[in-house]
């Protein structure tokens, strides 16, 4: 997708075998079970309607039990279709292939949402967190996983001069084409200025050493792991770091939608509802439609 101020470049795991080649065949269980932990320890005990945002292949939509339905959104179709075949097609389940930076929902939907392992393919990442704050409720929660620049390892390697660029400058770092790390800083000032307040953090992955992760049993990294990550709200020195922020000031709280079809509004000139038809959904305001297929609506 060609970049533009309106619509950024996405980075699209369309055919990707990621789910697999990276996750089940990669030797990622340390990096899975670490996360779940920090998941467990921020996620609330109960909601509504959470949204899960790149929501790959749904690895992580399992862990949001305490939510009655989840919305699965990612940009690419083949990983929903993934996770479809993963999680089935029931009404607690709701899959949508869309951009992060134009998010077809009304405002206020949401009670919860959920970003792991996503903002950092973001080029315009205040943009994607100001998308996040607009769907969701007031004293809604968002968790968010970003990729730290100013990781013990950056740091040794910037010191020994094996690394060009500071992991200390608050500007994130494109270290491969649409894959970023983030400043602890940075993030939090972004969440702030988004209409969050920032109320824990927790560092994950401590522990992401091939070497290491051969030696030790899983087990063990995986609790040692999860009290170190208590230290999160002092520094940020891992690869990994999840927050939790609330969403603060004025802002609509959508009623119970009483079908799927209330949840979106249109992308061209903002009405809703939607009318649902046959094939998908049209927009009655300006006749544009949108393909729901196989269980999976398509926005993009």
């Amino acid at each position: 997708m060609p970049a533009s101020p309106e619509r950024p470049p996405v980075c699209n795991y369309e055919d990707s075998d990621y789910q697999a080649s990276f996750w089940e065949q990669g030797g990622r269980e340390y990096e899975d079970r670490a996360e779940a932990t920090a998941l467990r320890r921020l996620l609330p005990a109960t909601g509504d309607l959470m949204l899960e945002l790149g929501a790959g292949a749904g690895r992580n939509t399992q862990r949001y039990a305490g939510f009655k339905r989840v919305v699965l959104l990612d940009y690419s179709r083949t990983q929903l279709e993934q996770a479809q075949a993963r999680l089935g097609r029931s009404e607690r389940f709701i899959y949508v292939a869309a951009d992060v930076y134009r998010m077809p929902f009304n405002a206020g939907l949401f009670d919860g949402a959920t970003m792991i392992r996503t903002l950092h393919h973001m080029v315009e990442p205040q943009l994607a967190l100001r998308q996040v704050r607009r769907v969701l409720q007031p004293a809604g929660i968002f968790i968010l996983e970003y990729a730290n620049k100013q990781n013990l390892k950056a740091i040794a390697r910037y010191l020994l001069g094996r690394q060009a660029w500071n992991p200390f400058q608050h500007t994130y770092v494109e270290f491969a084409a649409l894959n970023f790390d983030f400043h602890p800083v940075a993030i939090r000032e972004w969440l702030e200025q988004s209409g969050f307040q920032v109320q824990r953090q927790l560092t994950v992955s401590h522990f992401r050493i091939d070497w290491l992760k051969r030696l030790v049993p899983t087990g063990l990294l995986v609790g040692m792991d999860s009290l170190a990550s208590l230290t999160g709200d002092w520094w940020q020195l891992s690869p990994s770091v999840f927050v939790r922020s609330q969403a603060i000031g004025q802002g609509p709280a959508q009623p119970k939608p009483a079908s799927e079809s209330e949840f979106f509004c249109c992308l061209a000139c903002g009405h809703a509802p939607l009318t649902e038809g046959a094939g998908g959904l049209t927009c009655p305001a300006c006749g544009q439609a949108w393909e729901y297929r196989d269980g999976i609506y398509d926005f993009r």
